[in-house]
């Protein structure tokens, strides 16, 4: 069955398909969206099957995983990471902002994802859509970027495209106008010297 495409607006999201969507990822459901970089396919964290699928779209091995969450704000983080008073600083200053943030996992990652990975990646985008996701949903997703074949595009932005490009592997696609072609910003905050992993659209002082 081919997913749904909905329209929402980021400056002032639909409530009612905003819960449409969280109850879509409440059962098992992978949804494509709007972030404030490029657009993102994600399910829901406490769902085994869900990321077992988004890792096979990716293709790879879910215990060998590199996905982030996003959130809503920073009060779930330490739900999900252990983070320091200063990188607490930090991300409070660049967030909800164009970055990733790379911190040690709390004990609940592993056996949430069957991974072994000792690192979560944490985004809190400045885009309305997925956070008031999140918000209605009561906790984070995963989420993982989604690559285009052509080589000089790299990311796909036009979600019409993408539509007909995913809608057999997922349950619905989020047209939130056309996304960007720049991903976030990684920032390893996993100790006080903190790295930027990856530049992308967040320009920020360490």
């Amino acid at each position: 069955m081919a997913a749904e495409l909905i329209r929402l607006y980021p400056e002032n999201p639909e409530e009612k398909k905003i819960r449409q969507v969280a109850e879509c990822l409440r059962g098992g459901g992978l949804v494509i969206y709007p972030t404030d970089t490029i657009y993102g396919l994600g399910c829901d964290i406490h769902n085994t099957k869900a990321v077992e699928k988004v890792s096979r779209i990716k293709g790879i091995k879910p215990e060998k995983n590199d996905f982030s969450f996003i959130c809503y704000d920073l009060s779930h983080i330490a739900d999900y990471a252990r983070v320091s008073n200063a990188g607490f600083k930090l991300m409070k200053k660049a967030l909800p902002g164009p970055f990733t943030f790379i911190l040690e996992a709390s004990n609940r990652v592993p056996r949430l994802l069957n991974t072994n990975k000792k690192t979560v990646g944490i985004r809190v985008p400045d885009n309305n859509i997925p956070r008031q996701i999140v918000r209605e949903l009561g906790n984070p997703i995963i989420t993982t970027s989604i690559r285009d074949e052509d080589e000089v595009i790299e990311y796909s932005t036009d979600p019409e495209l993408i539509y007909e490009k995913f809608q057999a592997l997922v349950d619905i696609v989020i047209d939130g106008g056309y996304g960007g072609n720049v991903p976030s910003t990684i920032i390893d905050a996993t100790s006080d010297n903190f790295e930027i992993v990856r530049e992308g659209l967040g320009q920020i002082e360490l």
